[in-house]
């Protein structure tokens, strides 16, 4: 097997919450920025989000996404990150919490546990509204590299290509930054 492809199957996704305490927000702020920059040097490290209160609040959720789970655990487990979280807990209100998701379905696992999950049909939606496009566009774009090489425009190795080319795309960047922006509706 393709070691990217075994790669991309076995991503994992560790979220952390905290509540700042809010005399200690810019303290919170400065620490926050710090730690996602060291995460992003750790290896097997994919791409972070944080996900910042609405409104003034104090809960913050850090989005980390890791190649694989023991390179995932490396870092929970390392001492530069043990150091982070002890550096942190005079500023927060309810201590470190993290989970570690390895399911697609993650994408609308909402960032609280008193916060129902979206209806099926909102998860529906919101996936066809970015998959379609996506398999319009694609197969467009790709469409010149397959006249320059016939052998790859096959049915087959053609529908191969223009997967990687949709899927990707949505699973690291595209389906976390519109299950963001539509985080309210998802709700509602």
């Amino acid at each position: 097997m393709n070691t990217a492809t075994q790669d991309n199957r076995n991503v994992v996704t560790l979220v952390i919450q905290h509540k700042a305490r809010a005399e200690s927000l810019a303290l919170y702020e400065a620490w926050l920025k710090r730690a996602v920059s060291t995460a992003r040097q750790q290896p097997g490290h994919l791409d972070v989000n944080v996900i910042r209160p609405d409104g003034g609040g104090c809960h913050f959720t850090t989005v980390v996404r890791f190649a694989d789970a023991d390179l995932l655990q490396g870092w929970v487990n390392s001492a530069e990150r043990l150091a982070l979280v002890n550096e942190v807990l005079p500023l927060l209100e309810d201590g470190d919490h993290t989970q570690v998701h390895d399911d697609p379905e993650f994408w609308f696992t909402p960032p609280s546990t008193t916060t129902a999950q979206p209806p099926r049909w909102k998860q529906a939606l919101l996936t066809y509204l970015v998959i379609c496009p996506m398999t319009m566009v694609i197969p467009q774009l790709l469409a010149p590299l397959f006249a320059r090489f016939p052998q790859l425009g096959g049915p087959v190795i053609g529908n191969l290509i223009v997967n990687l080319f949709v899927i990707l795309p949505v699973v690291f960047y595209i389906m976390p930054w519109v299950t963001r922006r539509c985080a309210n509706w998802l709700r509602g």
